[in-house]
């Protein structure tokens, strides 16, 4: 490996639906590193687990605490089904921080795999995968990861909603800086699903997606004439809407919704009570949503609405600012992450 090819940083900005990943190399025009996006590592267990159902094998799964979503669904879907899912006691976290429930879904937590299961490995990082992607065109895996994932935060009792939302609000109200919120060495305690990458890869640089994607739209050459104003982020993700008021360096509010909860109309009326600071936690929760977080001092504005995510053609008629840092809107996240790292 070359003393350029060490510097380069495997940036992952991991999904619900898809993993967007970019190698970046340094002294390379940025359009030029190597790109992709893939289904992200929930949609590819999820995919195993129906395969076994199909199969009529019962299931073991080991490894780590990961994404859930569509393998929490397929795995429910393979015990409805009549077959047994076997887990160790790190994979189980995936499905619910409260082990109990997890017992009561039908999962047996055990450290061994019984005769005849299906193994499943679990982890929301595949380094031989990636090596074998990259490997394919001639690239060589760096030693340097940058990731983004969603996590809620460690809760036996509370609505993981409620445990992410109270650590926004500690965000904003201690200065709402984002590059406090890039973890470079020790991850707070809270952060489970975060500190199962480090197991996997103990240097890699970690963050939240929602961190990443909003640091991403703040690269957009458009979008930074806006700052000293003051700018909504917003990225409609394939899960999640997260929309963020920032002026300058500093997050002023920030709300998260599932995706799936908006048509046009009812996305457009929920920004603009936001943009009016008379959006409550309270009605975006009861709807199912995780909530919303502002300091005392944000005011109504916040007329700049710059747009990223897989799901922005939803508002397409609203002609608000669809965001493409550096050409490719997809790796938004990715960008974000280098951001965070004074790279770019």
């Amino acid at each position: 490996m070359s003393k350029t090819d060490d510097q380069n940083v495997l940036v992952i900005d991991v999904g619900s639906g898809t993993q967007d990943i970019l190698l970046y190399q340094p002294g390379k025009n940025i359009e030029n590193c190597p790109k992709f996006i893939v289904p992200s590592r929930t949609q590819i267990v999820a995919f195993q687990i129906r395969q076994a159902t199909a199969q009529g094998r019962d299931l073991f799964l080991h490894g780590h605490l990961m994404g859930g979503g569509a393998c929490g669904l397929a795995l429910r879907q393979h015990l409805k089904a009549g077959f047994k899912a076997y887990a160790t006691l790190e994979t189980a976290l995936t499905f619910h921080d409260d082990l109990t429930r997890v017992k009561k879904m039908g999962v047996i937590i055990t450290p061994e795999a019984p005769a005849g299961a299906e193994r499943i490995w679990l982890g929301d990082l595949d380094i031989l995968s990636l090596r074998q992607a990259l490997g394919a065109f001639g690239l060589e895996l760096p030693s340097k990861y940058a990731i983004a994932l969603q996590d809620h935060g460690y809760s036996e009792q509370e609505s993981n909603r409620t445990v992410r939302f109270r650590l926004w609000k500690e965000f904003i109200l201690n200065g709402g800086n984002l590059d406090t919120l890039i973890f470079k060495d020790k991850i707070p305690e809270v952060y489970t699903r975060m500190r199962a990458l480090r197991e996997i890869e103990p240097q890699c640089v970690v963050t939240d997606t929602g961190t990443a994607a909003i640091l991403g739209i703040l690269t957009d050459p458009n979008v930074q004439g806006y700052l000293e104003r003051g700018i909504l982020a917003l990225n409609i993700g394939n899960s999640h809407t997260v929309g963020a008021a920032i002026r300058g360096n500093r997050v002023y509010g920030i709300f998260e919704q599932h995706t799936s909860a908006f048509d046009l109309a009812s996305l457009q009326a929920l920004v603009q009570r936001f943009q009016n600071a008379s959006l409550t936690h309270e009605e975006v929760f009861e709807a199912g949503g995780h909530g919303v977080a502002m300091h005392p001092e944000m005011k109504a504005g916040w007329d700049f609405v710059a747009v990223a995510g897989p799901r922005r053609d939803m508002v397409k008629p609203l002609h608000w600012y669809e965001v493409a840092p550096y050409g490719d809107m997809m790796l938004t996240g990715c960008f974000g992450l280098l951001k965070g790292l004074h790279i770019i």
